[in-house]
């Protein structure tokens, strides 16, 4: 008789203990990946698909009110996101060719885009000239989705 209402006065303890604590709300916090202001686009090109995905939207790249730099994908966006993400690179062409045994200095990586639509990925700075294209691609597949000239 003791030991089970010793574990109803436990099991009683830990529910109050539960029940009283409820999870705080944080503020959101501000999204550093949005551009202040207008973006000033300083070079953009159309996306052109590859290997039967349905690649399109127009990759830009800008600075915004403050002097940040931001690659976007306009609201037309729109690429195959069946692995979740796709891997976002500035490249200086069409083609992705990697060399991870010793980095590849054709190719610099932004990021990952995990939704159509708009999407903005703010740069540490200008982007060199050197490169002309970003390039879409899908790790898992090892195949491009789609590259935009940038002009």
């Amino acid at each position: 008789m003791k030991k089970s209402v010793l574990i109803l006065m436990v099991l009683g303890i830990l529910s109050i203990g539960f029940m009283s604590c409820e999870k705080e709300e944080t503020p959101e916090p501000i999204d550093t990946s949005l551009p202040t202001g207008m973006l000033n686009v300083q070079k953009s090109g159309d996306f052109v698909a590859q290997n039967g995905t349905p690649t399109m939207g127009t990759a830009a790249i800008g600075l915004d009110e403050d002097g940040d730099n931001f690659l976007r994908f306009n609201n037309g966006f729109a690429t195959e996101l069946a692995t979740g993400t796709v891997s976002v690179y500035f490249s200086t062409s069409e083609n992705f060719v990697a060399d991870p045994a010793n980095g590849n200095p054709d190719l610099r990586v932004v990021g990952a885009v995990s939704k159509n639509g708009d999407n903005f990925f703010k740069l540490d700075g200008p982007v060199d000239s050197k490169f002309t294209h970003v390039i879409l691609w899908c790790g898992s597949a090892s195949i491009p989705f789609g590259y935009a000239p940038l002009q």
